[in-house]
């Protein structure tokens, strides 16, 4: 997909996608499965479909459903763990899988094991405090039947079977646990992106434009008017649509700005930057088959939880630690040094500056990361594979991460880990920022950003029931429902190529 696709002539679309990664695929899927007569046109400035956030390189690798990342269930003041976010995420992923399972039967995407396999989700700590914790977690999470194969061990022989790496060579006197979820998988967003581009490109009334970038957004009475420049000509023009989705990762908060909607107002953007340390051996790489999440150290961001994450790439087996994090005052790993500058304004100032004020321990941990020696990265690794070599290990550049900042209701800024929606008020443009965990939940928040943009639409019968095909679940409580959860997870565990679980 690195050829520019054919224009639609003398049109202007009903949909204007900005950005050409895993939100704008899954929205555009979406939207024609619904309502085959729509027309949209994808707007992306690289020469390929998910190349940012969406890569399996950058960041979008695990397929999160919250078994093994600890940062979905803090601790409480009474010492209690809240699932409520865990919860939350695990169905959505849950919703993702059927809407996969549909492109599948449909044959609309490639066969499932290009994206997506079995691959045991564990969480690993040591020392009394975090064995408590996790122990306790562990309890607390077996209550939802969403989490009912999980399993908890404190013996280092049971540990040494399910992670060999991370126990070799460990300490015997060192006090460990883990949980094991057997029904985890590795899902390789970049793949299943460009697999559903490649499918819209096929259906009439889609056009695909690459090496092409949105500079400006203006309202109309009708709608939109986008402005597009050509990054190879220079060439320039505008585009009008009755409704346009930003959905440029790290490039969505400028033009969030641009659009000059009410409801952006206020909104900034912390962007963090992001190495992994990538394994060169195939004898160690063939000994992992697992995705290790550690605890985060105090003041971190989600996307630097530790972990030492097996993922297939290009059909190949890779064996990644990390994320190491930094600071970088770029919006995108291919964006400008002045995103971060630039994306400065009077309605964010306040927000911005109260936001970096009330989190002076990110600050400081992004700092020491990025002091960090490449021995210092190492000794992190070593923690969690007591034997490594440092010669079997060499760094590669992750994706950039934009974390959300948003007014608080005193007038000054909280910072977000998650993903936010903003829309206008007649729905006619939205935005997605914010970053984990993202693609994996991609489907609920595309349908939940439908919800607002195309109410009327989604409350029809026909589109209910649409809706209802695609996402067998839609409109019900799979945290709620033990059963239906049990089957649904097996449908979509055989359409995808998974074994059958329960």
């Amino acid at each position: 997909m690195t050829a520019q696709s054919k224009s639609i002539k003398g049109t202007n679309p009903d949909v204007v996608l900005i950005g050409a990664g895993i939100m704008s695929a899954t929205l555009g899927m979406l939207l024609k499965e619904l309502q085959p007569d729509l027309t949209i046109e994808i707007i992306e400035r690289l020469d390929v479909a998910a190349a940012e956030s969406s890569d399996a390189w950058n960041n979008a690798g695990t397929g999160h459903a919250a078994f093994c990342e600890l940062n979905y269930t803090p601790q409480r003041a009474d010492g209690s763990i809240d699932t409520s976010k865990a919860v939350k995420i695990a169905e959505s992923f849950e919703v993702s899988r059927q809407f996969w399972a549909y492109l599948i039967q449909k044959e609309l995407v490639q066969l499932p094991d290009s994206f997506i396999r079995r691959l045991p989700h564990m969480s690993f700590v040591w020392g009394d405090e975090n064995v408590d914790y996790l122990r306790k977690r562990y309890e607390a999470m077996r209550e939802c039947h969403l989490f009912e194969e999980m399993e908890y061990s404190e013996d280092p022989t049971q540990l040494k079977e399910w992670m060999p790496l991370v126990m070799e060579g460990r300490d015997p006197n060192q006090k460990v646990a883990a949980t094991y979820m057997p029904i985890g998988t590795d899902v390789n967003f970049g793949a299943l992106t460009r697999s559903m581009f490649e499918c819209l490109q096929q259906m009439e009334g889609v056009t695909l434009h690459f090496d092409q970038e949105v500079n400006d957004l203006d309202r109309k009475k009708t709608g939109w008017e986008i402005s597009v420049k050509d990054r190879k000509t220079d060439k320039k023009r505008k585009i009008r649509a009755r409704f346009v989705f930003i959905g440029a990762g790290g490039g969505s908060l400028p033009l969030l700005l641009k659009s000059g909607i009410p409801e952006g107002k206020g909104f900034g953007g912390f962007p963090v930057s992001g190495q992994w340390l990538r394994c060169n051996n195939p004898e160690v790489i063939k000994r992992h088959h697992a995705k290790v999440y550690g605890k985060a150290s105090v003041g971190s961001p989600p996307m630097s939880v530790p972990h030492l994450d097996t993922r297939m790439i290009k059909g190949k087996q890779e064996l990644l630690f990390g994320p190491y994090a930094g600071f970088t005052t770029k919006f995108l790993k291919q964006g400008s040094y002045f995103d971060l500058p630039l994306s400065v304004k009077l309605q964010n100032i306040r927000p911005m500056i109260s936001a970096g004020l009330h989190n002076i321990p990110l600050t400081r941990y992004l700092i020491d990361q990025v002091r960090q020696s490449p021995e210092d990265k190492f000794e992190a690794l070593k923690e969690y594979f007591p034997e490594a070599r440092m010669e079997d290990w060499e760094l590669e550049v992750a994706g950039k991460r934009v974390q959300v900042i948003k007014k608080d209701p005193k007038g000054g800024g909280v910072l977000e880990f998650g993903t936010e929606v903003v829309s206008a008020a007649d729905g006619s443009i939205a935005a997605l920022l914010g970053a984990s965990p993202g693609a994996s939940t991609a489907v609920s928040i595309m349908l939940t950003l439908m919800e607002r943009c195309f109410p009327d639409q989604v409350r029809s019968e026909a589109w209910q029931q649409k809706l209802r095909d695609m996402i067998p679940s839609y409109g019900k409580s799979l945290a709620k429902d033990a059963q239906l959860c049990r089957e649904i997870r097996n449908y979509t565990s055989e359409v995808l190529g998974l074994e059958m679980v329960g």
